[in-house]
């Protein structure tokens, strides 16, 4: 049985459709990652499944129980915020407590349970504090410890990192990644970092415009995109798209001079590459350096090809400058190809 199941959510005000037709599972224990950009409805997906906002259309289910029309409390889920939420008078303490006491929950469990999530969290030391004394980092720590302590077997979480500067980003990614894998909890998490995505998941769901573009592992996405809106999102820097010419030999990048990358073909095609598969090589395809990006382990060279712009991402730094002529090569199976029209993925014979 799936932990969360999304059945047709439908989310409209008027005629404007902020989700549609959103159908996926969450598994137990897996962590899930609702990913895209601004405006693409996955904190409106968050709030759905939550309970904050009512579904337009659909069916929504929390370990097999039905729950679109039920309220936030009755939905056994806890929840972080983007904004830490706490309360400046109360000690870290009271701040963890603040919900279950609310909830009038027995208070003879109190100190057991706060003992635990302080412990987990690293928080023991900190417990008499108000958040105004705590940095970002514990900041979140007890936002967490409060979605922590009230022992709901689903978590969610809505860009809880977005706070927080780069480096303490990356330490709690690894803390709440190994908190739901030590806790078995079943999380969904909504980021627009693709990073957090990657390093994360176990499941990434993409949204665009909402609706999903592709639902997969993080691996899979990578390796496999459905669309050239997937395979931008996903990699550091994006994956170069190039359009294609007819030309005598076959279809070349257009504008250039260099090799087929396919014999002729029927429909109007994009070529797919990543930056870190393409190799700079004594003969291979005639490009033009147009920047030159260093940053210590790599180097990211911007290019030109005939009329296509890419970029190749290579190891160390290079001794090149805007205007050199280079030559590029990648192997044949790291290319991917997509239709002009449509985005999607295809597979030309």
């Amino acid at each position: 049985m799936a932990a969360i199941s999304l059945q047709g959510i439908t989310k409209q005000w008027g005629e404007v459709h902020a989700v549609r037709d959103i159908n996926f599972e969450v598994k137990s224990g897996d962590f899930t990652v609702l990913l895209g950009p601004s405006g693409c409805g996955k904190s409106t997906t968050l709030r759905l499944i939550a309970g904050l906002d009512s579904a337009s259309a659909g069916k929504i289910e929390i370990g097999g129980r039905d729950v679109t029309r039920l309220p936030p409390a009755q939905r056994k889920i806890s929840m972080v915020f983007q904004s830490y939420a706490l309360f400046p008078h109360l000690s870290v303490r009271e701040n963890i407590l603040f919900g279950v006491k609310v909830r009038k929950e027995p208070a003879r469990d109190f100190e057991a349970r706060l003992k635990r999530v302080s412990g987990i969290l690293g928080l023991d030391a900190l417990l008499t504090r108000r958040p105004g004394q705590l940095s970002g980092g514990q900041q979140q720590r007890v936002a967490l410890g409060r979605a922590l302590i009230a022992e709901t077997p689903v978590c969610l979480m809505d860009e809880p990192l977005s706070n927080l500067d780069a480096q303490l980003r990356q330490e709690m990614r690894r803390e709440i990644r190994a908190l739901q894998q030590q806790l078995g909890i079943t999380m969904i998490y909504v980021t627009h970092d693709q990073t957090e995505a990657m390093s994360m998941a176990d499941q990434v769901i993409l949204l665009r415009n909402g609706s999903i573009e592709q639902n997969a592992a993080p691996a899979e996405l990578y390796a496999e995109p459905a669309s050239v809106f997937a395979a931008r999102f996903i990699g550091t820097p994006p994956m170069n798209i190039l359009p294609l010419a007819e030309s005598a030999a076959g279809m070349v990048i257009e504008g250039s001079e260099g090799r087929a990358i396919l014999p002729h073909g029927g429909r109007p095609l994009q070529l797919g590459v990543r930056p870190e598969h393409i190799a700079l090589v004594e003969r291979g395809i005639p490009a033009i350096v147009e920047s030159i990006e260093y940053f210590g382990a790599d180097t990211i060279v911007g290019a030109r090809i005939g009329a296509a712009p890419l970029l190749v991402r290579v190891p160390g730094q290079l001794s090149l400058a805007a205007g050199d002529r280079i030559a590029l090569d990648w192997e044949t199976r790291h290319q991917y190809f997509f239709d002009r029209e449509s985005g999607l993925r295809c597979h030309p014979a």
